[in-house]
C-alpha cells in the first residue's frame, strides 16, 4: 500500500469509516464514533469539549498534568507464548500475565462503553514492505489530532478497507487498580504482542501513544532483518543521507532540521537492505526555550493551525511563553512533516553516508566532534551516553552520566545486542562514516564551563556531512582515544580539543578519568556479547 501523506478534508465522512468496525475490538455499545476526522473537525470537537485551548496563530494547546512525560516504570509487556522467548525481560520490559491483561482490558472496554470515540487508522513505516497499519481508539479529539500529526496516513481511497495490524486502546482517564490488574500504579502502558494490542490509561501524556508504536516497530522489524533506530534523518541534494542518534536534549531534532538538506524524519527510522525510511508522518519536538532565531523552521510550526502544543503556558493574549516551565520543562510540539518546508514526501532515502552520535556531555571532557572506528561505533552505540545536569531531576546536584543502550534503551523489546549487531552489519556493508558529536559543555563541567555554541556544532556537522573532514589532520583525545579534527572552517581551533579549553588541566584529567571509568563500568553488561575489538574500543579509564 502506498503511504503518501494525503489530506482527508475532501473525503466524505462516511467514506472514512473502515469496514473493519469496532465490534471486532469488542466495542459494541459506544456513543458516537468519529472515523478519521480531519484537523479542522478534530480541533472543533476538542475546543467544544473543553480539551484545551487555541493559542495565538492557530495551534491547539493541551495540558496533561499530572503526567507531563512518559511513565516508563508503568510500562509492561504481556508474557505470552508467541513473544516470550524474544523479549529482553527486566526493568525495561516488565512482565505482566495474560490474566491481568485480560482483566484490565475488560475494565477498559467497560470504561469506554457509551463514550464518544475518535478512531484513527494510520500507518507506521514509509517503506511499504515493512509498513504496519495501526489503529488508535480514543475518547479525546486532541489525542486523535496528535495521532493524525505523528503518523502516516493512507491514501484516501484505502480508508474503507483498512484493517489494523496493531490497535491502541486509549483510556487516559481510566485508572488501574494494581491489586486487581497487576500494575504498579493507576497508570498503565501494556503491550500484548500476541493480541497485537496496546492498552494505555491513567495518563493524558500523548507521547505514550507515539512511543508505544515505536516499541512495536522495534519488535517486529529486527525479526525481519531491518534495523529500527531512535534517530533523526535527513538527505542532501546529492542523495547523501545521514542519521542523527541522540537522547532527549542532545540536538537530534534541531540538527536534522537543516534548510540545506531534506528532512526525512526527526525521531524514528528503519534501515533495510534498500536504505532508510521514516516510521512517522510528523515531528514531536521539545518546545522549551524555542526561538525564531535559534530554530526558525520548528518555531514556525507553532504559528500553524493543526499543530498540537503540549503543556505550554499561554499569556492573556494566548501567546506561548516558551521560557515558562511552570507546568513542566518537557513542553512539546506535534506537527506534520509537511509543516517543514524541506521535508521529503516519501520519507525514504538510500543507505546513509554519515552517522552522527549526539551527546550532551555535562562533564565537559568529550571532544565537540570526533571520528569513530567501526569498533568504537559499536561501543558508543551500545553505551548511548549523555548526562543529566543539576536541576533536571530531583536530587541531581552534580552532572550524572546517563547510559541508554542504542540511544533508546527504554523502547527496546529485544536485547540491545540485536540492534547493535544489525548496525555493525550495515556500517560494514555500506562504509558509513560515524562521528561522535558533543553538544554539551566546553571549558569545564556544567556550572563552570559553557554550552557549546550551536553555530559551532552546525559547522562541524556540516563539514562532516560534506566530507570536508575526510583525510584531514587528526589529534587524539586523552583517556578516550578518539580522533579529533584539528581544523574545521568556522570553528576556533582551540575549541576542538576539550583539554585545551580548561584552565586547570589537572581538573580536566580528573574529570575525564571519572567519565571514562563510568563508560567502562556501564559496558560490562555487554562484554560477553561483543568481540574483543569492540570491548577494547572504549575509554582507557584510570
Amino acid at each position: 500500500m502506498a503511504t503518501t501523506l494525503t489530506p482527508e478534508a475532501t473525503v466524505p465522512a462516511q467514506a472514512r469509516e473502515s469496514r473493519y468496525g469496532l465490534e471486532n475490538h469488542g466495542i459494541r455499545n459506544p456513543g458516537t464514533v468519529f472515523w478519521n476526522l480531519n484537523p479542522v473537525e478534530l480541533v472543533e470537537h476538542a475546543v467544544r469539549r473543553g480539551e484545551g485551548r487555541l493559542a495565538d496563530g492557530g495551534p491547539f494547546n493541551a495540558v496533561t498534568s499530572p503526567h507531563t512525560g512518559r511513565s516508563p516504570n508503568d510500562r509492561f509487556v504481556v508474557r505470552e507464548p508467541g513473544s516470550e522467548e524474544n523479549i529482553w525481560w527486566g526493568k525495561v520490559n516488565q512482565p505482566i500475565s495474560p490474566e491481568h491483561y485480560d482483566a484490565l482490558r475488560a475494565d477498559v472496554m467497560e470504561h469506554l462503553g457509551g463514550q464518544d470515540l475518535f478512531v484513527r487508522d494510520m500507518i507506521a513505516g514509509a517503506d511499504p514492505r515493512y509498513a504496519l497499519n495501526v489503529r488508535v481508539i480514543t475518547p479525546n479529539a486532541w489525542h486523535n489530532l496528535f495521532a493524525f500529526n505523528m503518523f502516516r496516513r493512507p491514501e484516501e481511497s484505502a480508508l474503507a478497507d483498512m484493517v489494523p495490524g496493531f490497535t491502541i486502546l486509549h483510556a487516559p482517564e481510566y485508572e488501574a487498580d494494581p491489586a486487581r490488574h497487576g500494575t504498579r500504579t493507576s497508570t498503565f502502558i501494556l503491550i500484548n504482542f500476541g493480541k497485537k494490542e496496546v492498552l494505555i490509561g491513567g495518563t493524558r501524556y500523548a507521547g505514550e501513544i507515539k512511543k508505544s508504536v515505536f516499541g512495536v516497530m522495534n519488535y517486529v522489524l529486527p525479526l525481519q532483518g531491518v534495523l529500527s533506530m531512535h534517530c533523526s534523518a535527513n538527505v542532501g541534494p546529492e542523495g547523501d543521507s545521514a542519521l542523527f542518534f541522540g537522547l532527549s536534549g542532545t540536538g537530534k531534532t534541531t540538527l536534522s532540521a537543516d534548510p540545506e538538506r531534506g528532512l526525512i524524519g526527526d525521531d524514528e527510522h528503519g534501515w533495510s537492505d534498500e536504505g532508510i525510511f521514516n516510521f512517522e508522518g510528523g515531528c514531536y519536538a521539545k518546545a522549551v526555550k524555542l526561538s525564531p532565531e535559534g530554530e526558525p523552521e520548528i518555531y514556525a510550526t507553532t504559528r500553524m493551525f493543526g499543530t498540537v502544543l503540549e503543556n505550554c503556558v499561554l499569556d492573556d493574549e494566548r501567546r506561548v511563553d516558551f521560557d515558562d516551565i511552570s507546568i513542566t520543562e518537557n513542553t512539546r510540539i506535534s506537527y506534520p512533516l509537511p509543516y517543514i518546508d524541506n521535508f521529503v514526501p516519501d520519507a525514504r532515502a538510500g543507505h546513509p553516508k554519515t552517522i552522527v552520535f549526539l551527546t550532551a556531555d555535562a562533564y565537559g571532557v568529550l571532544p565537540p566532534i570526533s571520528r569513530l572506528t567501526p569498533e568504537q561505533a559499536m561501543f558508543y552505540f551500545l553505551s548511548g551516553y549523555t548526562a543529566k545536569v543539576a536541576g533536571t531531576e530531583r536530587g541531581v546536584k552534580e552532572p550524572q552520566p546517563t547510559f541508554s543502550a542504542c540511544f533508546g534503551q527504554v523502547f527496546l523489546p529485544l536485547h540491545p545486542g540485536v540492534y547493535a549487531d544489525l548496525l555493525g552489519k550495515r556500517i560494514e556493508e555500506h562504509g558509513s562514516s560515524v562521528w561522535l558529536v558533543n553538544t554539551g559543555w566546553t571549558g569545564g563541567p556544567y556550572g563552570t564551563g559553557s554550552r557549546m555554541k550551536l553555530s559551532y556544532t552546525r559547522a562541524m556537522v556540516r563539514a562532516a556531512l560534506a566530507g570536508e573532514l575526510d583525510g584531514g589532520a587528526m589529534a587524539t583525545a586523552p583517556f578516550f582515544n578518539l580522533s579529533i579534527p584539528t581544523e574545521i572552517a568556522g570553528v576556533p581551533s582551540e575549541v576542538l580539543n576539550p583539554r585545551d579549553t580548561w584552565a586547570d588541566k589537572d581538573a580536566y584529567d580528573a574529570k575525564a578519568k571519572e567519565l571514562a571509568n563510568a563508560f567502562c563500568s556501564n559496558f560490562e553488561q555487554f562484554a560477553d556479547r561483543v568481540p574483543e575489538a569492540v570491548k577494547n574500543a572504549g575509554p582507557t579509564g584510570a
